[in-house]
């Protein structure tokens, strides 16, 4: 079975995409093969930052490796905070976060989002990207008490609820991550046919 290294320390996400790929990989993360670097993003896209990740391994391991990044995008704010949504009010800290966005939304009529991720898969040699973008609104206050981020303000387009108001398996069947991830996956068992 071949190896494949998930750029992450989350266990939960790891174990999601391990669940996906039985029987056609080992997905293994960071902390299997012992990676303990903070690897830093510096790019201007999430393209760039999931590259930057998933390079950072296969040049210091030498494994295929994936990566992702994401964010969220708002119209009314020049599609801030986009890659710099874990750390958009100066630390990691999501209600500050989310509290931020609210402020600068104050007035706003044009409520337009959307949340975006875009995986980088380093594989003999080649960069793949894969990109998923769900579409929506901002609230004007937060609801819900699931999920994350900006979890609790943020609508996709067809609800009337927040993210933070979905269970996590209903989330992460409509979510940014998980349609990205399905390009990713169907792209790892097209070539396992090859």
């Amino acid at each position: 079975m071949r190896e494949l290294v998930f750029a992450t320390n989350n266990q939960h996400k790891t174990q999601e995409v391990r669940n996906l790929l039985l029987n056609d990989y080992n997905v293994l993360n960071l902390n299997d093969i012992g990676c303990t670097t903070d690897i830093p993003e510096t790019g201007s896209t999430f393209a760039e930052n999931a590259t930057l990740k998933s390079s950072y391994v296969v040049e210091h391991y030498h494994m295929d490796c994936f990566a992702d990044d994401s964010g969220l995008e708002v119209e009314a704010l020049n599609q801030e905070p986009g890659i710099f949504s874990a750390r958009y009010s100066g630390v990691r800290d999501d209600q500050a976060n989310l509290t931020l966005v609210l402020q600068k939304m104050e007035g706003q009529t044009n409520r337009k989002a959307r949340f975006r991720t875009v995986i980088s898969l380093m594989r003999g040699g080649e960069n793949f990207l894969f990109e998923g973008i769900v579409n929506g609104t901002i609230r004007e206050t937060p609801t819900g008490a699931q999920g994350f981020g900006y979890d609790p303000i943020f609508v996709p387009d067809g609800y009337d609820h927040s993210f933070a108001e979905m269970s996590m398996e209903q989330k992460n069947r409509i979510s940014h991550r998980a349609l990205a991830m399905k390009e990713l996956i169907s792209f790892l068992k097209e070539q396992k046919q090859v």
